[in-house]
């Protein structure tokens, strides 16, 4: 075990210097399952940028014969207490998506310092230090990848099998992980699109109603300089138009604010 993963229940060993695992002849290639893993990736980054992350996890499970499998980044401004944050999850990990965890202690941490594929096994110490109750983990893989200034993992998991993945497996979820940069910064630059299509749709609502607004401020201003040169007019009509002026302006006015506005930056996705 790393000394700095001692009586924290984790054990993070670094692959390239792992022999047993090194060993391990578990599972033959199967290029037909790749390229159809290959093939629902490709589809979901161009069909459903939103869910690619989530397609992502799903792809792991199935191509590694995985039992979860997860993808964490760092938040920006995270804190010690809360610094990672599971944004895709699937398998028996399904309910921990959206979990945030602690810097320290990390699996996750270890692997972006060491910027390179892990192998780790979690036991009920971790859990307890955590507060949560969930499946240990018996065999699991777990790789670094960054985009931009985002840092994340991607890894797979087995709960009851020791031996549940060999080198062939850290092949698949070493693509794997550079599409989870890849997916992460396209579902970045979606949002941003979207966002910017919102502001200009709002943008071209607002100059619309700014017309709209002007024509009765247009009659308004009429009608109170007809009262203040004390022209020969019936002062009642001249009333019930500036109120009914004054309505169809408030009306428009309430349009206005409810166009929906995001000041948000467009890194904080």
């Amino acid at each position: 075990m790393t000394p700095m993963m001692e009586d924290t229940g984790l054990e993070v060993l670094d692959l390239r210097c792992d022999e047993a695992f090194a060993a391990r002849e578990l599972h033959p290639r199967d290029i037909t399952m790749e390229l159809d893993g290959l093939q629902r990736l490709s589809r979901a980054m161009l069909q459903r940028p939103d869910d690619i992350l989530q397609e992502l996890v799903r792809a792991a499970v199935d191509l590694c014969g995985a039992d979860s499998a997860g993808i964490s980044i760092e938040r920006v401004g995270g804190t010690d207490e809360q610094f990672y944050h599971w944004v895709a999850t699937a398998g028996n990990y399904s309910g921990f998506l959206d979990a945030i965890l602690p810097k320290y202690p990390s699996a996750c941490g270890l692997c972006l310092q060491r910027g390179t594929a892990q192998h780790f096994t979690v036991d009920k110490r971790f859990f307890d230090i955590l507060g949560v109750e969930a499946p240990l983990v018996t065999d699991g893989i777990l790789l670094p990848w960054s985009v931009d200034e985002t840092r994340g993992t991607i890894f797979i998991m087995a709960h009851t099998r020791a031996d549940a993945f060999d080198k062939n497996d850290v092949r698949l979820m070493t693509m794997l992980a550079d599409f989870a940069a890849m997916g992460f910064k396209h579902q970045r630059q979606h949002a941003l699109m979207i966002m910017q299509e919102r502001t200009a749709s709002a943008a071209r609502m607002a100059h619309a109603l700014a017309h709209e607004i002007n024509n009765p401020l247009q009659s308004m201003t009429n009608t109170a300089f007809l009262l203040e040169e004390g022209a020969d007019v019936d002062s009642r009509a001249l009333g019930r138009d500036l109120s009914n002026d004054l309505r169809r302006l408030s009306g428009l006015v309430r349009r206005l604010l409810a166009i929906p506005f995001d000041n948000t930056r467009s890194s904080t996705l």
